[in-house]
């Protein structure tokens, strides 16, 4: 598999007293085995569409087009929405070098930006200074009554009105089908400006949408593969499918492994620190996953986002010498001889020869093996990922690991990993708040 998971920095007998043990990991593996029967099921009955979303290809030209339609004539698009509805687009645009530090910016029309987080003063800098004949804007929200979105797109709404734009040419939603009995804000909006609407998929939650619509859409905007995205999730769910052994499936594993130092050396933290800047959105992606889905009845783990090599100037310091409560998750990308090479006569002029004729990718890669080891030696458990190449596949077949990760889990836990109580109840109080 492109996708290579090691565990052996976590396990004691090679780490010390705060790795996993044989026997816990083992006890750990064989619960997994409910939640991949459970999983077979699901996929067997179709009762759980995130699992047939790798196969599935019907529904990809019709991405494509709406994409080729949202770009045509347009300098900026604007995807409005919150959480699930946002992370999964930003980890897959960043892909394309969208919001990728130095780079992002530089990137050609049309420009894309994900306006994910509320707040008054960016939202209405945003829309003074938009070329508003020129810009597109998404709204998604799976239920339709996500406060954040619905203001988004009232004021998105607003401001073309107020300039004499049409909204149908300009606006597009993504929610779920209207039902009986249930209001949905956003499609009663929408729908009466004659604004057009894609169906979001009502079996597949906001943080697991990544592979449907909700993702795929920005991804074809910004030309990716979207045919290569679902068909690499499918690597990380043949596994399940083909009905390996727990041992052989790695997102059991990994599940396996953070539940079992959990509860047997009490490592409450969970850290992903990826080593590239085309995955600084996933690492805050898989942190909406894990959390949100686990974090329930008192239980679940906390998970982190760090980004090599910028974090190893911070959060290692922690890592290493504070609080031995964390499992950490290193993720590598191949990035040794890419990037600029190092000229002899200047690096000599540094006072460092050693980098002469050496690429920055070297150092990357360097770092990221270096950081993974002195976590290890230093005690501390760490599993590797290691993806060769970051393709639209590979990054597939990242997203739906972890997102099988996470439900195995959940099954590990005792919790549903679908629902998010806490959450609604929030955003209950928050909407009685603003009408007082």
């Amino acid at each position: 598999m492109p996708l290579n998971q090691s565990i052996d920095s976590a396990l004691d007998k090679n780490i010390g007293a705060h790795g996993v043990s044989d026997a816990a990991l083992s006890a750990a593996l064989a619960r997994t085995e409910g939640a991949l029967d459970r999983l077979r099921r699901h996929y067997a009955e179709g009762t759980l569409p995130l699992l047939r979303l790798p196969e599935e290809q019907d529904d990809l030209a019709a991405i494509g087009e709406v994409a080729a339609r949202l770009k045509e004539g347009a300098t900026d698009i604007v995807i409005l929405g919150t959480g699930g509805s946002s992370l999964g687009g930003q980890t897959l645009a960043q892909l394309a070098d969208f919001n990728v530090p130095g780079v992002g910016v530089l990137r050609d029309p049309p420009r894309i930006h994900f306006i994910d987080n509320l707040d008054p003063v960016s939202f209405e800098t945003m829309l003074a200074r938009l070329p508003l004949a020129t810009s597109r804007f998404v709204a998604i929200s799976k239920s339709g009554g996500t406060a954040e979105t619905l203001m988004q797109t009232i004021a998105a709404l607003g401001a073309l009105k107020q300039a004499g734009l049409d909204p149908r040419n300009a606006v597009l939603g993504i929610s779920e089908p209207a039902k009986a009995g249930k209001r949905n804000g956003l499609r009663d909006l929408l729908e009466k400006h004659q604004v057009s609407l894609l169906e979001h998929d009502p079996g597949v939650g906001g943080r697991y949408s990544a592979l449907t619509n909700v993702g795929l859409l920005p991804a074809a905007v910004l030309g990716l593969d979207v045919s290569a995205i679902r068909k690499g999730a499918s690597a990380a769910l043949l596994p399940v499918l083909d009905k390996y052994e727990p041992a052989r499936v790695p997102s059991a594993i990994g599940a396996a492994l953070s539940l079992a130092l959990a509860e047997t050396k009490q490592k409450s933290i969970s850290a992903l620190m990826a080593y590239s800047d085309r995955l600084e959105r996933f690492s805050h992606w898989y942190v909406q996953l894990w959390a949100e889905s686990l974090g329930k009845d008192g239980r679940g783990t906390t998970p982190l986002a760090a980004l090599g090599p910028v974090d190893q100037h911070s959060q290692v310091q922690l890592f290493i010498a504070g609080p031995r409560d964390k499992l950490f998750t290193v993720v590598t990308v191949g990035a040794s001889g890419k990037g600029p090479r190092m000229d002899v006569e200047l690096a000599k002029l540094a006072g460092e020869a050693g980098f002469g004729g050496k690429t920055i990718g070297d150092l990357v890669a360097a770092e990221g093996r270096a950081t993974a080891e002195t976590l290890a030696k230093n005690g501390c458990p760490v599993r590797t990922l290691h993806i060769d190449k970051l393709d639209e596949s590979t990054l597939g077949e990242l997203l739906m690991h972890f997102m099988l990760e996470t439900i195995i889990g959940a099954h590990l836990l005792g919790v549903d990993p679908f629902d998010q109580p806490a959450v609604e109840e929030g955003k209950v109080l928050a909407k009685k708040y603003l009408m007082q």
